[in-house]
């Protein structure tokens, strides 16, 4: 039963990633189909984020009141609802309008299953958990690349709410099996609730929010303007950028199945160190003036496998260093945090591109590498555990 549940967490992760490299990949055409500025798209992701920031900091009163199960089944059912409103939209506005529902719903995914899977389950599970993010996320550009060249870019946000439908079906029919973890489910519901102020005053916590800012303003950047990035800087054809596009995701998932298999062994300091080395390689690798396709494409595979360790390894910590009774509502403000910095930075970046050069994209990059501002970062945080320095630290941290 607790593998059965486990495949059910996965499967519903993947449900989480398919609409989330969407926009990016079929921006290039949706921008000129509506006749709307390329920085345009930033509009549509802070209304987003917005909405999965709110739902992040009511996920520790949302789950508690339902359970992760059942606020897990009606969020991909919300933004099933959602991908299919995108694909009816016929103006601009209508996608800013159905970009709400999505928000809200990925958010409160988001935070109920990584917690539940922090508690309940090893640091491998949380690791192949995001893997399987990767895989929704390196799913959903080849349907829309394929939508580009036959249907059209509604065809593809189509394809992927159906998707999601026959998802949201399985998590319904299963809702019982969740039953297997019913005992520490029942502790956690008793537990005090000690909300957003509660859980900043807690010592490390405030560092380790900046570290998520920093690592998702990084990677919601490259998610949404590879694409865009791929065709202004390298001249290649919009279909053909939307599936190459998916190269850095696929680096992302690669990197996280690699390091469900070291995790426990290396711990979750190193692998964060690891990750923000293999990040600087890879964006100097992308920086080079070299005019060859496949060099650029190495970098972006590079940089997804140096991002595939950071936001996993700082989460499943969370339990360990803050205690078991906070972990839920430092996880939810931890989702908030990530999502404020997917809300503004890549629209900074849209305004970049559209009055400098798209082709500054790799230079914006570095700047976010969290190894590029360690001491407030989330390297800060596990550094302080390491020495001592912030109460009930991971073993996996102690290396």
């Amino acid at each position: 039963m607790y593998t059965l549940l486990l495949l059910l967490i996965y499967l519903a992760f993947i449900s989480l990633g398919l609409p989330d490299s969407l926009l990016g990949s079929a921006w290039p055409v949706i921008h000129r189909s509506f006749d709307v500025p390329l920085s345009y798209a930033g509009f549509v992701t802070m209304i987003i984020s917005g909405g999965t920031i709110c739902s992040s900091l009511l996920s520790e009163r949302l789950t508690r009141r339902l359970g992760a199960n059942i606020v897990t089944a009606f969020s991909v059912l919300l933004t099933a609802a959602a991908l299919y409103g995108f694909s009816t939209a016929g103006a601009f506005w209508m996608l800013c309008a159905w970009a709400v529902p999505y928000g809200l719903g990925a958010g409160a995914i988001d935070a109920a299953l990584n917690n539940y899977v922090a508690l309940h389950y090893s640091s491998k599970h949380m690791s192949w958990l995001h893997c399987f993010w990767g895989i929704g996320t390196i799913i959903s550009p080849y349907i829309m690349s394929y939508a580009l060249t036959t249907s059209g870019w509604q065809g593809g946000y189509r394809t992927v709410s159906f998707l999601q439908l026959g998802i949201t079906v399985i998590l319904f029919a299963t809702l019982p099996i969740w039953k297997v973890n019913r005992i520490e489910e029942r502790r956690e519901e008793c537990g005090e609730i000690i909300g957003i102020r509660g859980a900043l005053r807690i010592r490390g916590v405030p560092q380790q929010l900046f570290g998520f800012f920093v690592y998702c303003a990084l990677e919601s950047t490259l998610i949404m303007w590879a694409s865009s990035y791929l065709v202004g800087a390298k001249g290649i054809t919009p279909e053909r950028a939307a599936a190459f596009a998916s190269l850095f995701c696929i680096g992302i998932t690669a990197g996280r199945f690699l390091s469900g298999f070291v995790t426990e062994r290396l711990g979750d300091y190193r692998l964060i160190c690891l990750g923000a080395a293999i990040l600087l390689f890879g964006c100097i690798t992308l920086l080079l003036p070299i005019p060859i396709d496949t060099l650029a494409l190495t970098g972006l595979v590079i940089m997804g496998f140096g991002c595939a360790p950071v936001y996993p390894s700082i989460v499943h910590a969370t339990p360990s260093n803050f205690g078991e009774k906070n972990s839920q509502a430092i996880i939810g403000i931890q989702m908030a945090s990530a999502y404020l910095g997917s809300t503004f930075m890549p629209p900074v970046f849209g305004l970049i591109a559209n009055h400098i050069s798209i082709r500054l994209m790799p230079l914006y990059a570095l700047f976010f590498i969290p190894a590029s501002n360690e001491p407030s970062g989330c390297l800060q945080t596990f550094g302080d555990c390491r020495k001592g320095q912030i109460p009930r630290c991971s073993a996996a941290l102690q290396v």
